[in-house]
Formats: structure tokens, sequence, C-alpha cells
């Protein structure tokens, strides 16, 4: 809010935002990680998308996570090794964006973050649960240093923490930009500490010496009169995509929030969504991704013809999509971590922003007062090579963000979304865009809808959440949600509804909307100002 209230653009307050979630929620995010973004210009409507995705070393290969047998490391160890961070690519995304689009000096835009690690921020409560976690991370020396108090105690809710590394840290970025985690002294720490074992990292100094952001035409289809905008890959967007097209060929619009056929459709359709996403997405400069295939009317006809009256027995096969490749299956596993927020300044200009480290605390391994990720460990790493996420020399392993943007029928800015949430955030979105776009709802009311998880052969999701009728419709029709998994949402948002610019943030994490007030309510559009 400061740097809007100075003059600041959007992205211009996203890069503050990013510099603080790195110090007060690291659990999720930081400045050693990657993200997705998408930038609206209100002047003239044109949508950036800018894709800072970790890639591997130029080193590595297909044989990154497999043991000296050739078999398949147990997962919490590839996780804490070394070999798990990829080349981070946030900064480098942020950077691009804000020569672009930024309007206040790169070199102040890290100060109230630099101020606040070194005075202290108060440990909240879902902090403290990270620190408690069972999770292989939580208990890796450096998380246990990172979070140990002045007693010599875990940091408890409420305490004060202080990072004066991460400080320091910060004051280097403001200085050198992105090339301070790429050159000089914070790029040797890192390579030192992710070449420490176990499993030493192949990556060298060239690897984050030459990390280049991308920046991309959004990827965009018309919904329900809405055009709707997502990175390209590979973000999995073109699922989220292929998700809404399925959805909007059925009568689902005319269905109730209450009504168990209206949450079989979109189960079944995130199954068939699932299934052809998980087959056919990965970095496009590796393989071919049939994008243009997969949302061809005519195939998405097809794909929809599976979704029945009642739920299918096992998982959907992939599709063929028109320019479909020969891949072998995908065996990826992507935990729930990551970060999302959306910011709009007053002259219209909007951010929707997805970031992570990937799984919690990322590696364990901590830099400059900076979690470094474990992003290398979302490539799908059984032996063979084959399937279209495997891990290869400098490639991007598949991402669940998709950052949203949506325009309303005439072109204008209508709203963003976005989640954390793993493999499960497309579901979460297309949930949310389901309640918003098809059902009509204040997106505070679409984020609240019970979130429902449906992947392979499972039904995961907040099952408490249902009512009790809902529940016995949904089993009447072969869909038993599972609890335990597909809650952990984050959803954060804003919509132009009625004339007025709403935002929304998930009530399932911690975080609310932060209004403006300060900024007089410029229009949005000819009529319209901002509310809370």
């Amino acid at each position: 809010m400061d740097v809007l209230e100075a003059g600041g653009s959007a992205i211009d307050a996203a890069i503050a935002v990013q510099a603080m979630l790195g110090l007060v929620e690291p659990q999720s995010s930081g400045l050693a990680g990657g993200a997705f973004l998408l930038h609206y210009r209100a002047a003239d409507g044109r949508i950036d998308a800018y894709l800072g995705r970790e890639r591997a070393p130029s080193a590595a290969d297909a044989s990154l996570f497999l043991d000296a047998a050739g078999n398949p490391l147990p997962r919490s160890e590839a996780m804490l090794s070394g070999r798990a961070t990829g080349v981070p690519g946030v900064l480098p995304a942020l950077e691009a964006a804000h020569a672009d689009h930024g309007r206040l000096p790169w070199s102040g835009l890290f100060s109230s973050a630099a101020d606040t690690a070194m005075s202290g921020f108060v440990v909240t409560p879902r902090l403290e649960q990270h620190i408690d976690g069972q999770f292989p991370q939580a208990s890796a020396p450096d998380v246990i240093m990172l979070f140990t108090g002045p007693d010599g105690k875990p940091l408890r809710s409420g305490e004060l923490m202080r990072n004066p590394a991460y400080a320091d840290t910060l004051r280097e970025i403001a200085a050198r930009g992105a090339a301070a985690l790429q050159t000089g002294p914070l790029a040797d720490a890192i390579l030192e500490r992710i070449n420490a074992p176990p499993g030493p990292s192949p990556m060298q100094a060239a690897d984050l010496a030459g990390y280049r952001a991308e920046r991309a035409e959004p990827l965009c289809r018309t919904v329900r009169a809405h055009l709707v905008c997502v990175p390209p890959p590979p973000s999995s967007g073109v699922g989220l995509l292929q998700l809404l097209l399925l959805l909007e060929g059925t009568d689902i619009a005319d269905r109730s929030t209450e009504d168990p056929l209206a949450w079989l459709t979109f189960a079944e359709a995130s199954r068939v969504m699932y299934a052809d996403r998980d087959h056919y997405v990965g970095d496009p400069d590796f393989v071919q991704v049939p994008i243009e295939g997969m949302l061809e009317a005519t195939y998405v006809d097809q794909r929809r013809r599976l979704i029945g009256d009642r739920a299918a027995t096992g998982a959907f096969a992939p599709g063929k999509p028109a320019g479909a490749p020969e891949n072998a299956g995908d065996s990826t596993v992507e935990p729930a971590g990551t970060s999302h927020f959306v910011v709009v300044d007053g002259e219209g200009n909007a951010v929707s922003m997805t970031t992570t480290i990937e799984s919690y605390f990322g590696s364990g391994r901590v830099v400059g007062g900076m979690l470094l990720n474990n992003q290398l460990t979302d490539f799908s790493w059984q032996p063979g090579g084959a399937a279209a996420n495997a891990v290869a020399p400098r490639k991007r392993p598949r991402s669940s963000m998709s950052p949203v943007i949506v325009l309303g029928p005439q072109g204008d800015f209508a709203g963003a979304i976005g989640s954390p949430g793993g493999n499960a955030i497309p579901a979460y979105i297309g949930k949310t865009l389901l309640g918003w776009l098809f059902w009509d709802l204040p997106l505070d009311q679409a984020i609240t809808l019970p979130n429902l998880v449906a992947r392979g052969a499972r039904f995961n999701g907040e099952a408490d959440a249902f009512t009790p009728a809902l529940r016995l419709g949904l089993e009447e029709l072969g869909v038993q949600v599972q609890p335990g998994s597909g809650e952990d949402s984050g959803l954060h948002g804003v919509q132009l509804r009625d004339g007025y610019l709403y935002g929304a943030a998930d009530p399932r994490r911690e975080g609310s909307v932060a209004p403006a007030t300060a900024i007089p309510a410029r229009s949005i559009e000819s009529d319209a100002g901002i509310r809370p």
C-alpha cells in the first residue's frame, strides 16, 4: 500500500509484496524461487505474461533423482538434496515486468521488507504450524536455525521474528537487481549451499548467470462471453482453459450450487482435464505441447462425451488431440505450497501473480535469509525420461501455477484470480470461475464454494463443507469426497461487479483484502470506483 500511495504502479507494488512474502510467508514463496505473472495495462488493454519458472542446470539429466542402481530416490530424500534446487526465476521475471511497466525506481521497492526484516514481524499461527510441521524440511538444520528464537526454542505464534540476513539480501537486490542472485557473493553462496551433501547439485555459475525470464503472449479463450487469459506452458493454464470449455458445453450454468449433478459435472470435467494436462503439458522449449489441439472445439466436444450422469469407474485415459506427441506416462508429484496475490493500481493496471519455492520451506536450505527452492522435484523422474515433464538440461518443470486475468464482453478488465495449492490449483481456480462466470456469484462467495479436486480415480476435497444432502446426492452418483487433501487453497482475486472493483481473499488461509483507501477511487471503466 505504501508503494501505491507513493504513486507506484501495480508491478511496483507486486515487487514489494513478493519481497515481503519471502520474509513473512517463507514456507510458501521467496526470491530464490520462481513465478508466473500476468500484467494488464489499462491504457490499451494489453496483457503480457512473464514466465519466471526455474530451470534445471545445464548438466542435469534423467538420472538427477535416481540412485546408483537407477531407482528413483525417496521423495523426502530428493526434496532435501542440493540437486532439488532449480535456477531461480522470480527476480528476473519481476525485473523484466518492471522494465516494461514500472513507475518507481527498482531500488526503492525493497525498503519496507528490509526494515521489517530488521525490526521483526509477529509470527502468525500458520507459520507456527509449518515450523512444527511433520514434513521433512521442518527438521532440516537450516530451517531449525532460521526459526529458533533468542531463547533457543522454536518461534511461536505472537512472538517476534527478525531476519537481518534477509535484510542484507534485499539491500543487495535493491542495488544490483536480479543480478544479485546470478553473480557475486549471493550467487556464490547459493552454489556452495546446494553443492553440500546430501545430493550435490550439478548447477554451475554459468547456470545462475545465464537465466533469462521470458515475456510471452498470454493464452486466452472466450468462456461465457468473457475472455479468460492465462500464461502459456510450462504453466498449466491450458488445462484450466480446457476445464472451462468442457463445462461451457454442459447445462451446469442452469443448475444450482446445491445440485449434485452440477458438482458431478465439475468433477468429471476436472478428471478429463487432468488426464490430458498430466500427459501432455511440459516445457514447450523441449516437448511438443498440443495447445491448440487440447482447446479445439471438436476435440473438447469429444472429451465432453465422457462426462455421464454417474462418475466413471477408474481414471480417464488421456485423449489424442491434434498435434499430440507419443509421450510416456507421467509420475509427477506436486505438493501444496505456493503464494498467490493480485494488485490493481489507481489507473486500473493489474498484476495476477503466482509464486513458489515448491513444497513447504523449499529444499530446507537457507542462503542470505532466503529459503532455496526444491522446484526440480516437480519433474516426472521415473526411469526412461520419455514423459512430457521428464528431466532434461535447462528444462523448466511443468507447473500447476495458473494466474488468471479476465476481460469482460467489451474487452474491458473484469477481474483477476489465482491460487496456490500444488496440482490442485487448476481445480481451485476452476471452481471459483464456475461460481463467477457460470453461476454469477460475487467473487467472495465463489471462493468459499467447497473445494473439490477430482484427479485420476480420486475425489478429494472439503467433505464437511458440502451439505449432508449434497454429499448424499454425490455419493449416489458415485462421488465419494475424501477429506484430508484438497482443502488448502489460497485464492485471491478482484472482480468488477456493479461498477465497483471488489476484492476477495480465501478464508482458508491468513490474509485479507487491502483496499487502497488513501488513493482516489479512479475509474477502472468510465463509472467504476474501488470498494473493499
